[in-house]
Order: structure tokens, then C-alpha cells, then sequence
């Protein structure tokens, strides 16, 4: 008989590693035996099953929080006092989130125990001004003199600085100029609203609006924020830099200056024309109570373009805007923050399959309403900005959030298409054919996939002065791609299918250097490399060739001492790609169920990455996890689902008990 690190059932717990009671009561048993390991596999599947149940919705929908940074709730108290409508009670429970986030340098970061981020420090900082809280508070000098030290709120994004030219705070030379011109310029033009995302055209939109209006906040407290400046912000004369620091970015400013001269001078009669046509465009978008996009920035924009429009409180188009912002707050007692969106179908796709992996009868009542929840979602007559690229392509996908019509998205409709595929193919079949049909329709021409368009490639555009938070576009990624590669392996296709081929072949191609695979919506390579590897598995490539082989020696060369897999958010810049603060449940599960799909489900890095999973904190369906594991904008917007934490370790620990009983390598599904 082996005995201790021999035995891939033998767990050693470093010394460094924080065990719960329970969980050392778990690691107690499961080193005594495969048996007993199982058993308390089992034990914590099943309560953890349970548990995720009990947070569905009468309606069968999921729907956990999503948490962003600091930047959304001190917007939502700027937007407020922007066009006059103090709502005391929301913000004093705002305010008490913001300063509960501040970290200890006196700045706010953009994830969890990241750097500061001098842009979002502004904000909260003016936000809490705003609300009123003393400069001379020890938390209020710990901003200001944190921001100064980075060389002042002149030195924030771009926008940030507009919020600051809304409030008269700097002068509007201080931002690029974005002519509400654009809304008259002809497809074939360099920049057209069809060139760039859809998170990029839904805030543009209103935006230029109030880039060609100019307005001024009407800040009833009369609130500046000068004091965040080093320079007096209208001496300061480098406000617009070269965002990319390429030749085409220093092209791109040399045209600014021009249109900043010219801009003036525009023929009257066609600027009103294209106001009016920028806002006839977000107000046939502005999708009900959901909003705009369906995304609180653009919601944002939309109502103070009303105000500044002069539409009156009690307009229709004015009144459900500013419902569909006030339907994101997630208030509790002495606090609440604002989401940047809602992600029910996101959460439902994933919930639904970790169940059914953990043995919930697919044919349950649990299962069939969440799938019938999701299918009364498909969107099947209304054609959104995506068929400009594709016309003739029929409708058939799934957005992101509870309605956005305009919006679907391909790795939602991907996630749903596995979901309804797995709990009975026959009985949603036509919902499948019509998705799948507008998924393949979406491939991009080199085989990738984007979120919401099809081939938003025009990367130069990522130069403008405007696009220096490098979120402009919404080209193809690894795990969009795989995500859609694995849906159509599921349903039976093979590589003589044209798109199914080209999708495999992108994934080849795109792999990094060290074996891993870049994440664009999931932190970071973790996420991206399971994903991959959960389609190369479904599409029943060898796992033993060459690339999936260096990833599986990249994923388990990335496993810490505690057993676990974690990665920051600062790993999207490429100096700091093997970052790591802490190991995470969602992290882990992923990067266990990436090993799996490659066949090392006997391997001792699953086994110690199933016993972290074990091992970790966990109240009911929740595994503790703080940090923040996704992504809205690489190097500028980060996520935090709190769902993640509750179906993604649930769904690892079955799929590795699945495995082990029934003696097998490969991974059914397609994730």
C-alpha cells in the first residue's frame, strides 16, 4: 500500500494554507481512502447541490450579483446631482459601499485588492464630496493626497474627464472631440458606429449628444473638486496623449487638433440634424425598463442627453430611462451598490448545467423551468445591430441580461444551446436549429468569434485619442470561440462542417507561446485555457498532441502550494502576466475542469485541486471568494459574479466524481 504524497488520494496540507473545521474534518476523511474520498466528494456535491436549488426563482430563472468597482455606484450619485434629482437615502447607502472598498493607500481600485486606479479615485472621491463628506475627513486626505501623487484628476481617462467637463470642473478641450457628425457618416467611412461594439456604440451614442450640447451639471450643492488637481485644471495644457504610444496614434492626435480648431465651424443645420439623429438612434434602443444596452453606462449617458435635450422629467422616453438605472441597485440596510448590468441568462446556462452534472434529472421540474425560463428569452424577430455585417442572417440568439433585444450575444447563446441540448435535444429542438443557425451565421472570417458582432477587427481604430481605455472594438477571442466550438461539437458536428473546422483551427492558432490561451471575458488564462481544452475534448482532438499537452504542463505549473489556482486582474498587462494573490474557488474549478477535459482526472494536480475545493470556506451553495475572477474590459472594467462561486466548484467536484465512477477519461459535453 502507498502512503502520503505516493497516494494521488493523500492530501498535505501546507502550512501556510487556512483549513475550516469542516474542511479539515473532509481532508481527515478523504485521506483514509478512494472510498472515503468519494464519500466526501459527495457530501459536499449534495449539500452544495442543494443549496443552489433553493436560489432559483419561482419562475425557474437564476440571478446572482454582479459587482463591478467603485466607478458605477459614484456615477450613479453624479448622474443624480447632474441633472438635479437628490435621492439622500440611496446615496447615503451608496456612499457607506464606496468608502467600505477604499483601500488603505486612500485610492479605489478597479478589482479587489488591486492597484489604485487614479480615474475611479476621482470619482468616489467626487462622489463622496458630493454626498457630503468632509475634505478634511482622514479618508477624504488619504484620497486627495493619493490621487496628487499620481499627478492629480488631469490625469484621469477620458471618461472621467468628461464627467469633469459636465461639471464645469475643466474646460472641454481637455477631452478628444467626437463630432455628433459621425451619426451622418457613410458605412465605407474609416470610423462608423458599425465599426466598433456594441458597449462602445450604445455609450457613444448619447454621448455625443452631450459633446455637442456642452451642458453643465446642475450640482444643487454647488460641489467642485479643484483641490484634485496639481496644475489649476484650465493652466493645464497635455490633457490628450497618444493613447497607444503608435504611429497611427500620433496621426489620430494630429486630427484632434484639427477638429478641435474646425469643430466650431461646423454648418449649424447639420449639426441639429445629427443630434437629432443620434438621439433618435439610442431612443429606439433604449429597450424598456432594461435600458439602454441594457448596460448602466449607456443608461447613464441616455438620461442626461434627455436632460440635456430638455425633455422634461415626466417624458416617457425620460422616465423609463432613468427607471431602468434605478431597477440595477442592490440595496440592503446600510448599503448597496449599483450593478453595471444583470446577467440572468449568463447565470441560468451555467447553474442549470452544474445541476444536471451534479445529477439533477434533466427532465426534473428544476431543470425543465429553467430551460423554458430561458427558451421564452430567445430573441427570434428582432434584428439588432448585428445584421449590419449580416443581413440576411435570421435572428435566434440569447442576450446577456433579462431583455436587450437589439443585444444578443454568441457565448450566451453558446451556453444556452449546451443547456437546452443537454436536458432533452428533442424537446427543444427547434429553439437549438434557430440558435445554432445564428450562431454559425456570427463567425467571424478567420474562424474566431466575437461577443456581439461579427468581424469588429478594425483595430486601428483602437489609436483614436478617444479609445484610451483599449475597449473600442469587440473582435474574436479564444473563449468566445471555443465556447461556440464546443456547442457545435456537442450537437454532433464534425470537422468536415466548414464552421466547426475553421473554429478548431483558430484555436490552434491563437494559442500563447506558453501553452495557455488568453481569457477576454473570464480572468485570464485560467479561464481562456479551459475553455479551449473543453473544446478540443468535446471535438474529440488526440489529447496527447503536442499543444494540448503544453497546456496542460502550462496549467499545472500554475497550481499553488494550497492546491489551488488563482490569477489577477493586473495579468492583462503583459509585464505582470504570472500575477497571482491568492488562490480562488472559481479559478480552481476552472483550471480542474480544464485538466479533466484533457484527460488527467487521475492526475495528483486534480486530486489536490479537488481537495482545495474541499478544504475551502463554504456557507451553503457559496465557496468564499473575494476577489474578482472576471472581466467587462481588460486593464479597465472588472467583474465580480457571485455566482461563479456557487456553480463552478459545484460543477468541478461532479464532474471529477462523475469520472472517477464510471472509470472514464473523456468528458461528456461540450463544457
Amino acid at each position: 500500500m502507498v502512503s502520503g504524497l505516493d497516494n494521488p488520494f493523500f492530501v498535505k496540507i501546507p502550512p501556510s494554507f487556512h483549513v475550516t473545521e469542516h474542511g479539515r474534518f473532509m481532508l481527515n476523511k478523504l485521506n483514509n481512502s478512494k472510498d472515503d474520498h468519494l464519500k466526501a466528494v459527495e457530501s459536499v456535491i449534495e449539500d452544495a447541490w442543494q443549496a443552489l436549488k433553493e436560489t432559483q426563482h419561482e419562475d425557474g430563472h437564476w440571478a446572482f450579483k454582479l459587482e463591478a468597482d467603485a466607478t458605477i455606484p459614484a456615477e450613479y450619485i453624479l448622474l443624480n446631482h447632474f441633472i438635479g434629482e437628490v435621492e439622500e437615502d440611496i446615496e447615503a447607502k451608496l456612499a457607506n459601499y464606496i468608502r467600505s472598498i477604499q483601500c488603505d493607500d486612500g485610492g479605489w481600485p478597479l478589482f479587489h485588492a488591486g492597484d489604485m486606479d487614479v480615474s475611479c479615485s476621482v470619482k468616489a472621491y467626487y462622489a463622496l464630496k458630493i454626498v457630503g463628506d468632509d475634505i478634511n475627513a482622514p479618508h477624504m486626505k488619504k484620497t486627495r493626497a493619493a490621487i496628487l501623487a499620481h499627478g492629480g484628476a488631469a490625469k484621469s481617462n477620458v471618461f472621467t474627464r468628461i464627467s469633469l467637463c459636465l461639471f464645469g470642473e475643466i474646460p472641454w478641450r481637455a477631452v478628444p472631440v467626437m463630432p455628433v457628425e459621425i451619426m451622418l457618416l457613410p458605412t465605407w467611412s474609416p470610423f462608423h458606429l458599425s465599426k466598433v461594439s456594441y458597449w462602445s456604440r450604445t455609450v457613444i451614442v448619447p454621448l455625443l449628444v452631450l459633446m455637442a450640447l456642452k451642458p453643465k451639471a446642475v450640482n444643487p450643492n454647488n460641489v467642485s473638486v479643484r483641490e484634485l488637481f496639481v496644475t489649476p485644471p484650465e493652466e493645464h495644457r497635455r490633457y490628450i496623449t497618444n493613447p497607444t504610444g503608435g504611429v497611427w496614434g500620433e496621426v489620430f492626435l494630429a486630427i484632434d487638433k484639427v477638429l478641435h480648431v474646425i469643430e466650431p465651424f461646423f454648418p449649424k443645420a447639420f449639426h441639429k440634424r445629427a443630434i437629432d439623429a443620434a438621439t433618435q438612434w439610442f431612443t429606439e434602443r433604449l429597450n424598456g425598463e432594461d435600458g439602454l444596452g441594457a448596460i448602466f453606462p449607456a443608461m447613464t449617458n441616455a438620461v442626461m442627453a434627455y436632460h440635456a435635450l430638455g425633455y422634461p422629467k415626466g417624458h416617457p422616453d425620460f422616465a423609463v430611462a432613468k427607471k431602468a438605472i434605478h431597477k440595477l441597485l442592490y440595496l440592503e440596510e446600510d448599503q448597496g451598490f449599483c450593478r453595471p448590468c444583470t446577467s440572468p441568462v449568463w447565470d441560468t446556462g451555467l447553474a442549470a448545467q452544474a445541476l444536471m452534472v451534479a445529477g439533477e434529472p434533466h427532465n426534473g421540474p428544476c431543470i425543465r423551468k429553467a430551460m423554458d425560463w430561458l427558451v421564452d428569452r430567445q430573441i427570434l424577430d428582432a434584428k439588432g445591430d448585428w445584421a449590419s455585417d449580416r443581413p440576411s442572417l435570421r435572428p435566434g440568439g440569447w442576450a446577456f441580461q433579462y431583455w436587450n433585444d437589439y443585444y444578443p450575444d454568441v457565448d450566451d447563446t453558446a451556453v444556452v444551446i449546451m443547456a437546452l441540448d443537454r436536458s432533452g435535444r428533442h424537446h427543444y429542438q427547434p429553439a437549438i436549429t434557430r440558435a445554432t443557425e445564428w450562431t454559425i451565421g456570427m463567425q467571424n472570417q478567420n474562424g474566431g468569434w466575437g461577443a456581439f458582432d461579427a468581424d469588429g477587427t478594425s483595430y486601428y481604430l483602437n489609436h483614436i485619442p478617444f479609445a484610451d481605455h483599449g475597449a473600442l472594438l469587440d473582435p474574436p477571442t479564444a473563449d468566445v470561440s471555443a465556447r461556440c466550438v464546443s456547442m457545435l461539437a456537442q450537437l454532433g458536428h464534425k470537422e468536415t462542417h466548414p464552421a466547426f473546422s475553421l473554429g478548431l483551427e483558430y484555436l490552434r492558432k491563437t494559442q500563447e507561446d506558453d501553452g495557455s490561451w488568453f481569457g477576454r471575458w473570464g480572468i485570464n488564462y485560467i479561464y481562456g485555457t479551459w475553455s479551449v481544452l473543453s473544446a478540443f475534448n468535446a471535438a474529440g482532438e488526440d489529447m496527447d498532441t503536442p499543444h494540448i499537452r503544453k497546456a496542460v504542463d502550462w496549467l499545472k505549473s500554475r497550481q499553488r502550494n494550497d492546491g489551488g489556482w488563482g490569477e489577477d486582474g493586473a495579468t492583462y498587462w503583459l509585464e505582470r502576466k504570472e500575477e497571482v494573490k491568492e488562490s480562488t474557488p472559481s479559478q480552481t474549478a476552472w483550471a480542474v475542469l480544464g485538466l479533466m477535459a484533457a484527460g488527467e482526472v487521475r492526475s495528483n494536480t486534480v486530486r489536490h485541486g479537488i481537495d482545495y475545493l474541499l478544504a475551502s470556506p463554504r456557507s451553503g451553495a457559496r465557496w468564499d471568494e473575494n476577489l474578482f475572477t472576471a472581466v467587462g474590459f481588460p486593464r479597465v472594467f472588472y467583474l465580480r459574479y457571485h455566482g461563479y462561486a456557487k456553480y463552478f466548484p459545484l460543477w468541478a467536484l461532479s464532474r471529477y466524481r462523475n469520472l472517477l465512477r464510471g472509470n472514464a477519461k473523456t468528458v461528456p459535453y461540450g463544457m
